[in-house]
């Protein structure tokens, strides 16, 4: 058996991706595999005791801005413009 482990080792070929080539691939996964790859993602993340990424570069007015507008948002969900308005609105403030 030892030999023949040999044998297939010695076929396989193993192709290392580039990061650029796991990230053109991401786009190509089903729902179901990106969201496995979130997964990974969060599992492998650094958090610490504040709840935030460990090593971010937030400051700490930079944090309570993003929980203050987080809040807003939470409670009152609806009241949120739409992404296409906005850019719509740039253009035609600032042009293209």
């Amino acid at each position: 058996m030892k030999g023949s482990l040999r044998n297939v080792s010695a076929q396989c070929k193993f192709h290392l991706m580039s990061t650029a080539e796991i990230l053109a691939e991401l786009p190509k996964l089903s729902p179901a595999e990106q969201e496995q790859i979130r997964a990974k993602l969060d599992e492998l993340a650094v958090y610490g005791p504040d709840g935030w990424l460990e090593g971010c570069d937030l400051t700490e007015a930079d944090k309570r801005l993003i929980e203050a507008r987080l809040a807003a948002y939470r409670a009152n969900p609806d009241d949120v413009v739409p992404w296409e308005k906005v850019k719509a609105d740039l253009r035609a403030r600032f042009g293209e």
